[in-house]
């Protein structure tokens, strides 16, 4: 048997950096974030060590999942707004809230963004609280606030329908979101019809 190459060990390292991240994300809503280091290594099967390798601590991993759920959300919104272009207002707001709903579904870091910020990130320390509020506000918040062109409290009543359905999937262990019923209840906190 050959050792492996370089580009190998670097495949292997992400791999394990992102199922590390993955079952970090999700022992966050089974365990409202006072998880162990040793709790992810155990649900990942991977060694303490190994995960202790890449994490010494639960608010390096905490602050990476958020990171990482970040910067997946702001290219859902990036590429969400290169297509919906010259959409009406309330066929981009739909739209958005499907292709949020369908990130959540799959990504469990992304949803914790939103989550967490419904929760005014009150798990972090103080100095990484202020700049997830503030890379939420700026970089997810205002383009959404933008979007649906509101500057009442109606994004944030659309959020907690999108946040709240969503929950029920990672909570509840629903097997499936209705994206479609969903997008529009949310919508409607919008448009404030029923």
């Amino acid at each position: 048997m050959s050792p492996r190459t370089k580009e190998q060990n670097e495949l292997i390292r992400i791999q394990r950096r992102e199922q590390i991240l993955d079952v970090a994300a999700r022992s966050y809503f089974r365990t409202g974030g006072s998880f162990d280091i040793r709790d992810v290594a155990r649900e990942a099967g991977l060694g303490y060590g190994t995960v202790y390798h890449y994490y010494p601590n639960r608010h390096l991993l905490i602050e990476d999942v958020l990171c990482s759920g970040f910067d997946r959300c702001e290219q859902v919104i990036v590429e969400w707004a290169n297509i919906s272009g010259s959409h009406p207002d309330d066929w981009q707001v739909l739209t958005y809230c499907k292709a949020l709903l369908r990130l959540w579904q799959s990504d469990a870091r992304a949803y914790l963004v939103y989550k967490m910020a419904a929760e005014h990130y009150a798990g972090l320390p103080e100095k990484d609280r202020y700049h997830a509020k503030r890379r939420f506000t700026e970089r997810l918040y205002v383009p959404l606030q933008s979007i649906a062109q509101c500057e009442d409290d109606s994004v944030d009543h659309m959020l907690a329908v999108l946040i709240g359905c969503c929950g029920l999937y990672y909570y509840a262990g629903n097997s499936d979101l209705d994206i479609d019923r969903i997008a529009r209840l949310a919508l409607q906190a919008i448009t404030k019809e029923s």
